[in-house]
């Protein structure tokens, strides 16, 4: 099956480009250097166990069929709570209003104005939320100010609206080579982030909740900040945020705008932002230190220490065993005649689908007393029958760590082993070429090309030479990306056999 492998050595950086579902491998032998900057100076990385040799394999594989089953004294009473957890007590609420309240005062988030005529006043609410830590304690309550945005309109209250987030293969490769070069990595929360937004429509709101003032109760907010609710606040804030970063002579990456770089000749620093979370990490403590500075001069932030949670995510080391059916799972079948008689259907199919050998084989053996469980497995080797799509999937590794994965049934069904395998060797290389270049945005290079190890002679044939055969013409011209990559030698295919392959 095609397999895309690429382990990318730096004197001591180990990048494994590795991608599998079932039969490729991926052989990474390439050096590769980190510079600073215009330097070529290489960065020390150390991976503690280097017993195994990095793979990494795209394929193109067939469904496994044996998986697992699958509040002031002026405001008014504060209203009944929908969320789950309302706020713990009542009470927090009345606690909470005041400091947001406030904190949207220091901000000068808006000024009260007389409602000016033919002009759309947005409604607002408080909301209530709780934050955790890691361990599911209660962090923080928070009470928010929230706009209702469903009452904005097009063209009067907002334009343009896109915001990117961070990609989680950008972050989980900035957190493993961080990791490997033992550099040190910092957490930071921004409070009330898209406050520090500045609109640039002219957008009117009513007074909170609780807080109308009393002298004038039918003004209403003129917003000069973005606000918890707004279409645009997404927008204001990333662009006030990002114009800050660049003051301070950082970067946006070209393949992940919320991937923030710094280099000069003795400093290397990673910023990634996800809304409101950063995290941060540099080959030099004392400039983490001083950016946290400078940032909290601009912005109200809360420094977190070490990253330990982020995103809802704690890294935790767990062994992952491989699922196996015994005779004693589930419960036993009552009629195991009907079991008998899917296997024994299934086994037949086996004479012209050798794809579902080693399925049935494994089903096979449970006909004396078939449980439940069984059942379920046979029933999946049916809704695998039922569309006969290949499944096409990798895992790319950094050294040791995975950063980047992808499993989906292919969305045509491939008339050979051959088309299926070309398939999964386009979206490997997609991935590969991206990756390749999100790695140069860091300032990691890769001196040799890239392999994608494949163990179809033909897939190789069609992804190595621009020839149309009869049985491959049809194909669709965007699979043949791979071909043109290694037209431009932005990588390399070569032939490995099923046995030498690790998956």
């Amino acid at each position: 099956m095609p397999c895309v492998i690429q382990s990318l050595t730096l004197p001591h950086i180990v990048l494994q480009i590795p991608m599998t579902l079932s039969q490729s491998v991926l052989i990474p032998d390439t050096n590769l250097t980190f510079p600073h900057n215009d330097s070529h100076t290489v960065i020390p990385l150390s991976v503690t166990d280097h017993t195994a040799s990095p793979t990494a394999h795209s394929t193109a594989s067939e469904p496994s069929a044996l998986s697992e089953p699958s509040a002031t004294s002026t405001a008014p009473p504060v209203a009944p709570l929908t969320s789950t957890h309302s706020m713990k007590t009542r009470a927090k609420s009345g606690i909470f209003k005041p400091k947001e309240y406030a904190a949207l005062q220091r901000q000068g988030t808006w000024s009260l104005v007389p409602p000016p005529p033919s002009k759309n006043i947005v409604g607002c609410k408080w909301v209530y939320k709780l934050k955790h830590n890691s361990d599911g304690s209660i962090s923080r309550y928070k009470a928010r100010l929230v706009a209702k945005e469903f009452h904005e309109q097009y063209g009067v209250d907002y334009e343009e609206t896109f915001s990117p987030i961070v990609k989680p293969p950008t972050v989980r490769l900035v957190l493993s080579l961080a990791v490997s070069l033992n550099w040190p990595l910092r957490q930071l929360d921004v409070r009330n982030a898209f406050l520090h937004g500045t609109l640039q429509e002219e957008v009117y709101m009513t007074q909170p909740p609780g807080y109308v003032h009393p002298h004038f109760p039918s003004h209403v907010c003129r917003l000069h900040k973005s606000l918890y609710g707004l279409k645009q606040a997404p927008r204001a804030w990333f662009e006030s945020f990002t114009g800050q970063l660049l003051h301070l002579s950082f970067t946006a990456s070209s393949t992940d705008s919320f991937l923030f770089i710094f280099q000069d000749k003795q400093v290397i620093a990673y910023l990634l932002l996800y809304v409101d979370d950063i995290v941060l990490t540099s080959n030099t403590l004392a400039y983490l230190d001083q950016l946290i500075k400078s940032l909290s001069s601009v912005f109200e932030l809360k420094d977190l220490g070490n990253l330990s949670y982020f995103l809802g995510l704690q890294p935790k080391p767990l062994v992952s065993p491989n699922t196996r059916l015994t005779h004693t799972d589930g419960t036993q079948l009552s009629e195991p005649h009907s079991y008998r008689s899917l296997v024994g259907a299934l086994h037949y199919l086996t004479f012209t689908r050798p794809d579902l050998s080693f399925a049935v084989h494994q089903v096979c053996q449970f006909k004396q007393s078939p449980t439940t469980t069984h059942l379920a497995v046979a029933k999946r080797i049916l809704r695998y029958l039922n569309d006969r799509r290949s499944t096409s999937g990798f895992l790319v590794y950094l050294g040791f760590n995975p950063i980047t994965w992808f499993a989906k049934k292919q969305a045509t069904i491939s008339c050979s082993s051959t088309e299926s395998e070309y398939h999964a060797l386009a979206i490997a290389a997609a991935e590969l070429c991206w990756l390749r270049t999100l790695l140069l945005d860091l300032g990691v290079y890769l001196p040799d090309t890239p392999i994608l190890w494949c163990d179809n002679v033909s897939a190789l044939a069609i992804a190595s030479n621009p020839v149309f055969h009869a049985r491959t013409k049809h194909i669709k011209v965007d699979f043949h990306f791979v071909r043109e990559r290694v037209l431009c030698k932005d990588l390399a295919v070569k032939f490995v056999s099923t046995t030498d392959s690790t998956s």
